[in-house]
């Protein structure tokens, strides 16, 4: 069983880049390079390689409800026929998250359906199927971290703290969004690195007025940035998703200990025979077992359930 990385993974230099962009998906080169101690020709030029080759990019999007209420489904599926019910899970507008196990055999599924259609596809159309032979459904009842919190772990805490802006608490935060407001995120939901001025051209509307839309919509946090990369290209190979078992007395710290890992991009409180479930990007095998049995057993997990992400289907853009 292999779990190749890239052809091309980033180097240190690259790898803090990305992560600068992370705190801040809109600075700048020179901001940048004064944190980083590089020269700014080679943080732009780095940025250049990277973004134009699409092998990451910088989104911006509202910030997304948190998937408190929705289902985790754990769906055992004949082997021969995993591809014909994944495809079918992922083609549902309710369904944003399907990966295949590299075992071939199960499906984890994230269901975001309102009562009456979730309990249509999980109590009766998933059962019915001649190819599912069990189904397990979690609710979420508890969001300790998403995918759009993680952050590579490439920078020290001081860098990090210096790249990552510093919001003044706006007047006007709940206003509504208006038509130049709407436009404004439409642009850059492809690239949020794009300038006022490309942004006023893409839109129509004065550069003076798009340069005060973008600092109100960030600053009120109605946009947010988010970089999206492919981990194997960080040479994180392994996607695992583990479910666990914690004492109650013991969850909500285990839950914020494991959000703050720097490998673990994902972490929820669930109903269900184990109540954490945490989703990771680890360099190799021999890093998940150490994960496992060094920073799980320090936290007295009671039971792991680990599933290998074989092939991750369809994944939330940008991923909650």
């Amino acid at each position: 069983m292999g779990f190749p990385v890239s052809d091309y993974v980033a180097d240190a230099i690259d790898l803090g880049l990305i992560a600068a962009l992370q705190c801040d998906g809109r600075i700048t080169a020179e901001r940048a390079a004064e944190v980083l101690g590089l020269p700014a020709r080679v943080v732009t030029r780095r940025w250049a390689a990277l973004l134009d080759g699409g092998g990451v990019r910088v989104v911006a999007s509202p910030p997304l409800p948190r998937p408190d209420g929705v289902m985790l489904l754990r769906i055992r599926v004949l082997r021969g026929k995993v591809d014909a019910v994944a495809h079918a899970l992922a083609a549902r507008s309710d369904i944003p998250l399907v990966d295949v196990s590299a075992g071939g055999d199960q499906l984890i599924a994230v269901l975001t359906a309102s009562p009456d259609h979730r309990d249509r596809l999980v109590f009766r159309q998933l059962p019915t199927t001649s190819a599912v032979t069990s189904v397990e459904a979690e609710t979420v009842i508890h969001v300790f971290a998403v995918a759009g919190d993680w952050r590579l772990d490439a920078l020290t805490p001081d860098e990090r703290d210096r790249l990552t802006p510093r919001l003044p608490a706006a007047e006007g935060g709940d206003r509504e969004a208006d038509e130049v407001d709407r436009a404004v995120a439409a642009a850059l939901a492809g690239n949020a690195r794009m300038s006022a001025s490309a942004v006023a051209r893409a839109t129509g509307h004065p550069e003076s007025t798009v340069r005060r839309r973008l600092t109100a919509l960030f600053e009120q946090g109605q946009l947010r940035t988010q970089v999206l990369v492919d981990p194997r290209r960080l040479g994180l190979g392994v996607d695992a998703n583990l479910r666990m078992r914690v004492p109650p007395a013991r969850l909500d710290r285990t839950g914020r200990l494991l959000a703050a890992h720097p490998a673990v991009h994902g972490a929820l409180a669930t109903t269900g025979p184990g109540n954490l479930n945490i989703a990771v990007w680890l360099r190799d095998l021999d890093h998940l077992y150490r994960f496992i049995t060094h920073d799980l057993a320090a936290l007295d997990v009671d039971l792991v359930d680990t599933v290998l992400v074989g092939q991750a289907l369809k994944r939330p853009d940008p991923a909650w």
